[in-house]
């Protein structure tokens, strides 16, 4: 599929590394590091050294939260990040002053310079959302991504769970509004329904991205106000992404484009949202075949990654995603392997990526770092740093 030209540079970067890293290094069952390294304080110290490094090598020096795409920086880098790394550096910061409340400031900036992507106009479906690229005066906006924005959202619904900030519920409630209108209402096309990935006329594919966690966000709609519309919607979302993307092994492929073919990569996010929808259906209906499906999933996805080692060749912007929505599950179900897991792959990423002079993660071969990728591995910490008891607010 096409890429925008953030999620094109940050995924090349990513995997042109991975397919370089020794075989060694391509099973995310390391061996445990010492067990020191297990602990929650340890956890929450490794989260502050890496928050601490993409605070002064990304962090543009204007006042506005914003950072820069990668360092270091390349002559042609735009001033600013897009939408989808600083999302998750948002989403790191959320993380982080979750578990260690001084660092509710930074997620108060973090959270100003989220909305400086915020285009009121509203985008090709007249409904207001995040642009990929900050807005006038500090942009000039950009294509409008319909997972982007559910991100975001989702962030915000956790930080509503955890503080109940009635500002970011109101948010969330909009974000998923424009995911409703992103919903494929021609009935001739291939596969009819499913929301499109992004309102850009130079993409037309349906992923599993842009509805499993549109139905993960709108299921924490329903969670939180009780409104049927949030669950009938979600399931739309989950049913149509089971019908045209989950393939017989209980994994989901990637999209389905409007002349029919499904690309069947298989990301690691892509399989964890998918875990965290069937846990919160199951929590909203107590229908155990939604949590049958989540487990089913859980399984097949931890076979694959972890078990049969493929886990390194995922960015760990994905991974960050797949071991939270693990944890959501065994938040219901009890149990610890996926928790272990997720720790084996943080004590990897700690003593294998992470320059001890910086605290900047290296991933890729030429020595840059991705914002992406160090918010992300400052999520990995910090809610490994989390008392069981709150992994299920978690996505």
């Amino acid at each position: 599929m096409r890429w925008s030209p953030s999620r094109r540079q940050v995924l090349g970067a990513s995997l042109a590394a991975l397919a370089a890293a020794p075989a060694t290094a391509a099973t995310a069952s390391a061996a445990p590091g010492p067990a020191g390294s297990r602990s929650a304080s340890a956890s929450l110290s490794r989260a502050h050294v890496t928050y601490r490094a993409l605070e002064k090598y990304f962090d543009v020096a204007d006042g506005t939260g914003l950072v820069r795409e990668q360092y270091p920086v390349a002559v042609d880098d735009r001033p600013y990040s897009y939408e989808w790394p600083l999302s998750q550096v948002h989403v790191a910061a959320l993380d982080l002053a979750f578990v260690d409340p001084r660092h509710a400031p930074d997620l108060a900036v973090r959270a100003k310079a989220q909305e400086l992507y915020w285009n009121a106009s509203g985008g090709t479906t007249g409904l207001a959302g995040y642009d990929s690229y900050p807005v006038a005066p500090h942009g000039d906006g950009g294509d409008m991504f319909y997972d982007d924005n559910e991100w975001v959202g989702l962030a915000k619904s956790q930080l509503h769970l955890q503080t109940g900030d009635r500002a970011a519920l109101r948010r969330a409630r909009e974000i998923f509004a424009l995911v409703e209108s992103g919903w494929d209402t021609d009935a001739e096309h291939p596969a009819p329904g499913g929301v499109f990935w992004t309102q850009a006329d130079w993409n037309h594919c349906r992923n599993t991205v842009s509805n499993m966690p549109g139905a993960q966000l709108g299921l924490r709609l329903h969670q939180i106000t009780g409104k049927s519309r949030y669950l009938e919607s979600s399931r739309w979302f989950y049913d149509w992404t089971n019908t045209h993307l989950r393939t017989p092994e209980h994994l989901y492929w990637d999209n389905l484009d409007l002349a029919g073919t499904v690309d069947r990569t298989i990301w690691s996010y892509n399989q964890g949202v998918p875990v965290g929808v069937g846990t919160l259906l199951y929590g909203a209906t107590r229908d155990r075949t939604y949590l049958n499906q989540a487990r089913s999933t859980a399984e097949a996805a931890y076979a694959h990654f972890v078990t049969e080692g493929r886990l390194l060749t995922q960015p760990v912007f994905f991974n960050s995603i797949f071991f939270k929505n693990l944890l959501l599950l065994e938040s219901v179900t009890g149990g610890s392997a996926y928790r272990r897991a997720m720790a084996d792959y943080a004590d990897h990423i700690w003593s294998e990526q992470r320059d001890s002079a910086t605290g900047l993660m290296r991933f890729a071969e030429d020595g840059a770092t991705q914002a992406i990728e160090q918010a992300a591995a400052v999520q990995i910490f910090a809610v490994l740093a989390w008392p069981r008891g709150a992994w299920r607010t978690l996505y």
